[in-house]
């Protein structure tokens, strides 16, 4: 238990009735968890408004009620906060309540629109490696040293953010890496937070369902960096046009990472295979397991990162050569009759035209490349025809199928990304609305040397259907296919 005013340390708050005296038990925004002698935080949500629910959850025991719009009727002996932001005074409420977990560790936070969890995870990998005690929030899991959770968002809300970071500092993790959206930065998910250090990988077409537009959805990963302190350090991509705008306002150490213009960390491809990297970094030859020019460009970050986090960089470079790729990032097999699958996560246009670029610079030409791919149902509406169009324009053969249509009418997400295939590519194109009968086709269609790639979904295990999660796994599905084809 704690005191109220000790837990409201930092918030901007507006009024108060009632007395911050009161001892509280646990912090929650859910009315359904409230229990006796909780404080209940009312957040504006995206689907409800946590203020409807205010009177149920003084009715389940709550002693205190945060809000930014105080209820007409208060009950007597509940103490009301009025605040300004109750997102983000929950999230110093958490960090609070926790005991300010962030301080005791060096937190690093990875942003950007493409490659969080590559470099988040591999910074994790990196570390632990090295022999120290680790921790990791991504998308993929929740790490804390050895112990895997299992990750429901990109950024967790702060309470289950801060409930991982003192789990972490109990056990003694000194390094802690976590991917930060632009959903949890805007929702002041991360507010209350110290960093050591930020990362930004790129920024291209996403999201736009939820930011009004391509201006906003940028202003809000520069935020994370205004927001940095003067001891952390910004490692931004001076490759991508925006990379910059990220460093105006920082009071953080600037860095930048780059392969084709001037940088703190700069690096060469020198080869670039099915089996890995040749890269020169800083004038120093490293050999990576890891394929591609998106990955050359996250593993100059995990370098840059590595090094401000005081490693060695000769050091830096041989753990990096020991690193294992990410599940559902380029990860690929090879079938008997030599037919390589390669299962990827690129779920937005810029996404998809890098591995399909990558697939292009290692190909010999003598085979073809079959993309099965689809788009998420009740999210950014204006990116499918893109993606279908990059497929369409950088494959032999597209399969066009279901991702995740949530509550949307698969065929009409399928129709919508169509209308980005110009007429030249239409005969390269089918539609094959069920996923595992899409990958089967895909199989079907593959000669020996060919190549699928099946994008979208990655390291996800379930298909999101009519608001019901069923078991999918794209690399079980193809292995299993791949092999039945071989009998």
């Amino acid at each position: 238990m704690m005191v109220l005013k000790d837990i409201l340390y930092k918030t901007a708050i507006e009024a108060v009735k009632g007395t911050t005296d009161v001892m509280v038990n646990a912090i929650t925004f859910d009315s359904r968890t409230v229990s006796f002698g909780d404080a209940f935080v009312a957040i504006v949500g995206t689907q409800s408004n946590g203020h409807d629910y205010i009177e149920k959850a003084i009715s389940l025991g709550a002693v205190a009620i945060v809000c930014e719009t105080l209820p007409e009727n208060e009950v007597e002996g509940v103490t009301y906060v009025r605040v300004k932001n109750s997102k983000e005074a929950l999230a110093f409420m958490a960090s609070n309540y926790y005991d300010t977990p962030s301080k005791n560790l060096k937190l690093v936070g990875v942003t950007g629109t493409n490659g969080k969890t590559t470099i988040a995870s591999l910074l994790y990998q990196l570390f632990k490696n090295a022999g120290y005690k680790t921790g990791l929030l991504s998308t993929v899991k929740i790490m804390v040293g050895d112990t895997e959770y299992k990750a429901t968002h990109t950024t967790p809300d702060s309470l289950t953010i801060n409930k991982y970071l003192k789990e972490m500092t109990d056990v003694g993790v000194e390094y802690c890496f976590m991917e930060v959206s632009s959903h949890g930065i805007h929702q002041s998910r991360t507010a209350g937070l110290h960093f050591v250090g930020g990362i930004f990988t790129n920024l291209s077409h996403d999201h736009l369902d939820y930011h009004n537009s391509f201006a906003e959805y940028r202003d809000v990963k520069k935020r994370f960096f205004d927001e940095l302190p003067t001891t952390a350090f910004a490692l931004i991509n001076g490759d991508d046009k925006n990379g910059m705008v990220m460093l105006q306002n920082t009071k953080a150490k600037k860095l930048t990472y780059a392969l084709k213009t001037y940088a703190d960390y700069k690096a060469q491809i020198l080869e670039n295979q099915l089996s890995g990297l040749l890269l020169k970094i800083n004038e120093q030859e490293v050999w990576v397991k890891l394929i591609g020019t998106f990955n050359a460009y996250n593993l100059l970050a995990i370098y840059g990162a590595a090094v401000n986090l005081g490693l060695e960089s000769q050091e830096v470079l041989r753990l990096m050569s020991e690193l294992e790729s990410v599940s559902g990032r380029f990860q690929f097999i090879v079938s008997e009759n030599k037919v390589t699958a390669i299962v990827d996560y690129a779920h937005t246009p810029d996404a998809l035209e890098n591995v399909l670029k990558t697939i292009d610079a290692i190909r010999t030409r003598n085979e073809q490349l079959i993309t099965v791919v689809g788009c998420g149902g009740n999210r950014d509406t204006t990116k499918r025809p893109i993606m279908a169009h990059v497929a369409s324009s950088m494959s032999d053969k597209v399969i066009f199928t279901s991702d995740n249509p949530r509550n949307e009418v698969p065929e009409t997400i399928i129709e919508d990304m169509e209308k980005g295939v110009e007429p030249q590519n239409y005969k390269k194109t089918i539609a094959v609305v069920d996923r595992k009968q899409a990958i089967k086709t895909a199989c079907q269609l593959a000669s020996p040397n060919d190549i699928i790639l099946i994008a979208g979904k990655g390291h996800e295990t379930y298909q999101e259907i009519k608001g019901i999660r069923n078991h999918f796994d794209d690399m079980e599905t193809v292995t299993e296919l791949l092999a039945q084809l071989n009998k």
